[in-house]
């Protein structure tokens, strides 16, 4: 099998996993706010990663000498991954899956800024394009935006902001730190804002299995990109990613009675546009 192959491979089960997390969320929604989820998915995935370290060399393998910045991407992402449980849960899933394809877009408008990489032609016009493809899913002249929308918005703005810090940390940081610090730090990030006002909800027999796959569908899906972008370019990794949203969408409307919107398929193609645009024009340069 050749490595794209095995890359495809990879990103299936990447577009699984993400899938997988979605629905387990909007299964226990009632039961638990945004924070407890964060907190317990959390809690089952740094039980994972002390078991994995464990077997790959203990904690000499986790880094301690960039924790500012570990702190500054996991409230990055803490604060999108909150906003995506609670999007998912009050708009149809294809919406939130494509304005989640936006991250990358609003990565080029952040690496100036904190990575110090300019702004070519090519990664403007994606901007631009991708910036109208959001206008077309959030149609915010026509209709009131929701909440849901907005939060659907800033998640792909917190999970850009986590990608940004992410590649400044793979600098010096090996994976197994890097997983390691997300699931600490954000385990007591979720402790912090689902215990401050002292209403914790405990897992119930009937929650727990969702709670314990939202933390395995995790850190499975960082692990099996991780691993696909190993084998093959993001050129070709990347795009198999855009199937999630035709997927999620059939799944929304056999499951959960959503319709298919015209203006979430047009402006999803446009925001998968702009990517692809992107993604082939820095495969050329490279």
């Amino acid at each position: 099998m050749t490595p794209t192959m095995r890359a495809a491979l990879w990103m299936s089960g990447a577009i699984a996993s993400f899938t997988t997390m979605a629905l387990a969320g909007r299964a226990v929604s009632l039961d638990h706010d945004t924070f407890e989820l964060m907190l317990y998915r959390s809690l089952v995935g740094l039980f994972i990663m002390i078991v994995v370290i464990g077997f790959r060399g203990g904690p000499a393998r986790i880094g301690r000498r960039h924790l500012g910045l570990h702190l500054v991407r996991n409230i990055s992402h803490f604060t999108g991954q909150n906003l995506w449980f609670y999007a998912i849960t009050v708009v149809p899933l294809a919406q939130v899956f494509a304005l989640e394809f936006s991250a990358p877009l609003w990565a080029l408008v952040l690496a100036p800024i904190f990575l110090n990489e300019a702004i070519t032609r090519s990664r403007a016009l994606a901007a631009l394009v991708g910036f109208v493809g959001i206008l077309v899913v959030t149609q915010p002249f026509s209709a009131p935006l929701t909440p849901g929308v907005l939060a659907a918005a800033g998640a792909a703005i917190g999970f850009a902001g986590s990608a940004i810090f992410t590649r400044r940390l793979t600098r010096t940081e090996n994976v197994l730190s890097i997983l390691f610090w997300l699931t600490a730090m954000q385990a007591v990030f979720g402790l912090v804002m689902a215990g401050w006002d002292g209403d914790l909800a405990a897992p119930t027999a009937a929650a727990l299995p969702w709670l314990v796959l939202i933390g395995f569908a995790g850190l499975l899906a960082h692990l099996c990109l991780t691993s696909a972008l190993r084998l093959a370019p993001a050129a070709v990794v990347m795009p198999v990613d855009f199937v999630r949203l035709p997927l999620i969408a059939v799944i929304g409307w056999v499951f959960y009675d959503e319709g298919f919107e015209a203006a979430v398929l047009l402006g999803g193609a446009l925001i998968i546009a702009a990517n692809w645009i992107n993604l082939r024009v820095e495969a050329r340069r490279r």
